[in-house]
């Protein structure tokens, strides 16, 4: 099959044959195969006790190599609905990686985000808001929004 550059919207009855590659933007519907690879072409780094602006969230990959205890807050559910284009319905999730570091992170919600039911009532899992240091130390929690500015968070591995 040949290779074709489209400009604007292009329409295929056949489907897509391989994988997906590149940036996607906008909103997808439909159904999308491939390796279920997500490679996440920026990340943010935190190495202090801080809050995470909705640009770092946004990046989906939170790295921390801090040498003492972290406690990374998230932003407001207006400030990262915004920079997510979110709506009641969107499902994101964030990986933190502190792999590289020597202490725990912890993660905390800010206002308009709130733990989940799974997260509330079963804190050693689901409501595990902290991410060990070390070869262990990569934790993906999900964010729920129940409208454009308010989000439900759990962790989700």
């Amino acid at each position: 099959m040949a290779s074709t550059t489209f400009s604007g919207p292009v329409t295929s009855t056949n489907g897509f044959v391989g994988d997906l590659t590149g940036n996607v933007t906008g909103n997808v519907t439909g159904n999308i195969a491939g390796t279920g690879r997500v490679t996440h072409a920026t990340t943010a780094a935190i190495n202090a006790t801080a809050t995470a602006t909705a640009a770092e969230v946004a990046t989906g990959y939170i790295t921390s190599t801090s040498a003492a205890a972290t406690a990374i807050t998230l932003p407001t559910g207006t400030l990262l609905g915004a920079a997510l284009g979110a709506a009641k319905g969107t499902i994101f999730d964030l990986y933190v990686d502190n792999t590289g570091g020597a202490s725990t992170v912890t993660m905390v919600v800010a206002t308009n985000g709130i733990l989940s039911t799974a997260a509330a009532d079963t804190p050693g899992s689901f409501g595990d808001l902290t991410v060990a240091s070390g070869v262990t130390g990569v934790a993906r929690f999900t964010l729920m929004f129940s409208s454009a500015t308010a989000y439900v968070f759990t962790r989700t591995a």
